[in-house]
């Protein structure tokens, strides 16, 4: 096992993240090699979106609003040794995962129309199933994050990441069909379900609180329509390219527009691990000379990797995928400069603080500048134009929130942003991205 100087809550948390997002690669680099057919993994595709999409925005406004009630709330009183606050947002999880399935059920022919072009959802009572175990078992690895138990969240990644692409891989790599894949992917949710049962058993008092899941709901909208907003974002690109090009353009552009997953996923985890510490007011200064120390660390390893990226992915992308998807590179390119303003953490700060409706207001203002900046730059530099257009409003976003907690909490930037640090940083990745355009 590592050394704990490198293991703690932060860093659990990232490579937790890390070993998410290489199962799943792995898993769709089996499916490719195995004799499963394209349609067969376009099912599993499209089962994995839905799920996304009518759950991963409540989910995430309900998580990232627990981190500082689990401290700080006004319902319960602290020093218990066993936490109504685990419980009460299981069940608040629990049962919007019950009502996400009755909306199934009793829409289900007019959404299948909706979201499919055969008007039916891939193994869709496997996917009730799913929904019913899966959405709770998020949970866990944030339940060992504010019990301070960076270890077992590598343990428990390591072990259900381990069964889950053994599970969903062996049935494509023995060529039985895809469903049974999807019977695995639902059996690794029923094992991660039960293994928060344990942990609710030994982390969480059973004492239900209406009075709670006010509190928490109250703090959780605006974050909810935060993650749907900025969802929503990618939706409306898409929505403009394929409008006004062809498919093939479409094609082209939805290869390129992909954030580099390093960086996304490092910087949420940075972020969400971080919330919880800003709960407590008496630490909010050493809260912040953290995140400026974790977001430089960031910085010195996600920005060489990134400029390397920008140099070689004019190389990369005709190798990768064929020469039909050279153009895709300069989409890539731009969405790597996302990384200018991924890397800046105010939100970390809003959202421990319980300041969330600004997080709203400006992922809102980032929709709407999106929007207009898409639709005027679209006629002038064509589907280049709508990734810029991203790259604007994901920094229009950033900077309201800057300015809010400088001019409304009165916290400086410089409290916990490396501002020197990013400046060089964010120069020499857009002077290599202008050569290389």
């Amino acid at each position: 096992m590592l050394s704990k100087k490198y293991i703690n809550n932060i860093s659990g948390l990232q490579v937790f993240q890390l070993l998410r997002f290489g199962t799943l690669l792995l898993i769709s680099i089996v499916f490719t090699k195995s004799s499963v057919t394209t349609s067969s993994i376009g099912d599993y595709e499209a089962f994995l979106f839905v799920t996304a999409l009518v759950c991963s925005f409540w989910i995430n406004g309900l998580i990232q609003s627990f981190l500082p009630l689990f401290k700080s709330n006004t319902t319960f009183q602290k020093g218990q040794e066993k936490s109504p606050e685990i419980y009460n947002v299981f069940l608040l999880i629990s049962g919007l995962s019950v009502l996400v399935i009755v909306v199934l059920l009793l829409f289900k022919n007019l959404l299948s129309g909706i979201l499919t072009d055969n008007g039916t959802i891939p193994f869709f009572h496997f996917l009730l199933l799913y929904i019913f175990f899966s959405s709770p078992s998020y949970l866990i690895e944030y339940i060992y994050l504010l019990k301070n138990k960076a270890g077992w969240i590598l343990k428990y990644g390591f072990i259900t990441f381990g069964i889950q692409f053994i599970l969903i891989s062996a049935p494509a790599f023995w060529g039985v069909g895809m469903q049974m894949s999807i019977v695995g992917l639902v059996s690794i949710s029923v094992i991660r379900y039960i293994w928060l049962l344990f942990l609710l058993k030994k982390y969480a008092r059973f004492t239900s609180s209406a009075t709670f899941i006010k509190e928490h709901l109250h703090l959780a909208y605006p974050l909810i329509i935060s993650s749907l907003l900025g969802g929503s974002a990618q939706f409306v690109d898409g929505f403009l390219v394929l409008n006004k090009f062809d498919t093939a353009t479409f094609a082209i552009f939805r290869y390129g527009a992909k954030e580099f997953p390093l960086v996304l996923l490092m910087a949420n985890a940075l972020s969400t691990a971080m919330i919880s510490e800003f709960s407590i007011k008496e630490k909010i200064g050493e809260a912040l000379k953290l995140l400026r120390q974790k977001s430089a660390q960031l910085m010195h390893l996600l920005f060489p990797v990134t400029i390397l990226f920008i140099i070689f992915s004019h190389w990369l992308y005709p190798r990768i995928f064929n020469e039909n998807f050279t153009e895709s590179a300069v989409i890539f390119n731009l969405y790597l400069l996302l990384i200018i303003s991924r890397l800046v953490f105010p939100h970390t700060v809003l959202i421990g603080l319980k300041k969330t409706r600004i997080v709203m207001y400006a992922s809102l203002a980032e929709l709407v500048v999106n929007v207009i900046l898409s639709v005027t730059f679209i006629h002038f530099w064509g589907i280049e134009g709508v990734a810029f257009a991203t790259f604007i409003a994901f920094a229009t976003q950033k900077t309201i929130w800057v300015i809010y907690n400088k001019k409304v909490l009165h916290i400086s930037p410089k409290q916990y942003i490396p501002i020197t640090m990013l400046v060089v940083y964010s120069f020499l990745t857009l002077t290599a991205f202008y050569f290389m355009y």
